[in-house]
């Protein structure tokens, strides 16, 4: 079995420094980006981030040049937007093309949008097999068995990855993180958590607040237990040493993004919603070192966390060990990219 991939981040080389500099001015270049997937509100979101230069909001270091715009035929949110979308992202500069891989031969760069997590996997082998740094937007994956496989096959092709919501980067969950409130002791973060029947109960919007509460506590997560009724559901996870975070995914009344941080300074309110343009920032960031701003080990324990509170909605809301439902995962995990590396 291969080993997984849980002790450090994909911070790679991939020779970017031939796209960030002009030869003859010594000024830096401006990253190309393609794009793959146009069914989501992101989409236009970081088109007109990047390529409006007049816009106040503007991110410089990258241009978004070409989408491969594809959608998710079962998902009727995807279906009706791709449209749309084709017209309003070409008034952005950006051009359409339906060849994958002739899109990655083009770009330095590359973001995954397809709202589905499921073909991420697929879609994101010819851009690791092309050595384009890549990130994902959230879901990573549409399983913790794939988000694995990804991070396994970043791993094998020497390529930087990162995946993240953009309610990783708020200012107040961000200065927890760093120190303002001392050490963390705890974490209780709440969002939207409508659900998708193609995906597992979390992954498909619950991520906004479990990536909060993510960025607050860090990586290790040792066991979660859930509690579900139609409209709410409450998961609590144990961390190494007895810290406890909670996440609160809301489906009826009101349902803000945010939560309260704990430490030993005292606590605060966290996590609002603060708009596309801090994930822009560092993605362009991303793009121009290699080094990705979340590691692969916090981004696989947050799916295993997810995943461990479908498992226990499976298993009667009893409390599941992380350990478990990683062993699994591992296992189909290192199956797929054995048959991967090995075409």
């Amino acid at each position: 079995m291969l080993r997984m991939l849980l002790c450090a981040s994909i911070g790679l080389s991939v020779g970017l420094s031939s796209v960030t500099a002009d030869e003859k001015t010594g000024e830096p270049k401006v990253i190309r980006v393609g794009m793959i997937g146009l069914d989501t509100s992101h989409c236009l979101a970081f088109a007109k981030l990047l390529n409006i230069k007049d816009d106040g909001q503007y991110v410089p270091g990258c241009r978004l040049t070409l989408v491969y715009p594809k959608g998710s035929p079962d998902i009727e949110s995807s279906v009706k937007r791709v449209p749309e979308y084709t017209v309003e992202i070409k008034k952005l500069g950006v051009e359409i093309i339906d060849d994958l891989d002739a899109m990655i031969a083009q770009v330095d760069a590359v973001v995954l949008e397809t709202n589905d997590g499921r073909p991420h996997l697929e879609q994101v082998i010819p851009v690791l097999k092309a050595g384009k740094p890549v990130f994902i937007d959230k879901p990573i994956a549409g399983s913790l068995t794939d988000t694995i496989a990804i991070f396994e096959l970043a791993k094998h092709y020497k390529v930087p990855v990162f995946s993240s919501s953009s309610l990783r980067f708020s200012s107040s969950a961000q200065a927890v993180r760093n120190g303002s409130l001392g050490e963390v002791t705890g974490c209780d973060a709440h969002s939207p958590c409508s659900l998708e029947a193609t995906h597992p109960d979390l992954f498909w919007y619950g991520i906004h607040g479990c990536e909060t509460l993510f960025t607050v506590m860090g990586p290790g997560c040792e066991s979660v237990v859930r509690t579900h009724t139609p409209n709410f559901d409450l998961v609590t996870g144990v961390w190494k040493g007895g810290r406890i975070g909670t996440f609160r995914g809301i489906r009826s009344g009101a349902a803000p993004y945010g939560g309260t941080a704990f430490g030993t300074k005292g606590a605060e309110s966290i996590g609002k919603y603060e708009g596309y343009r801090p994930l822009v920032v560092e993605f362009v960031k991303f793009f121009q070192t290699g080094q990705p701003p979340v590691s692969a080990e916090e981004t696989i324990n947050l799916y295993a966390f997810m995943e461990a509170a479908d498992e226990s909605k499976r298993q009667g809301f009893v409390p599941v060990k992380i350990a478990d439902v990683m062993a699994k995962a591992e296992a189909e995990a290192a199956k797929k990219v054995q048959a991967i590396i090995s075409k």
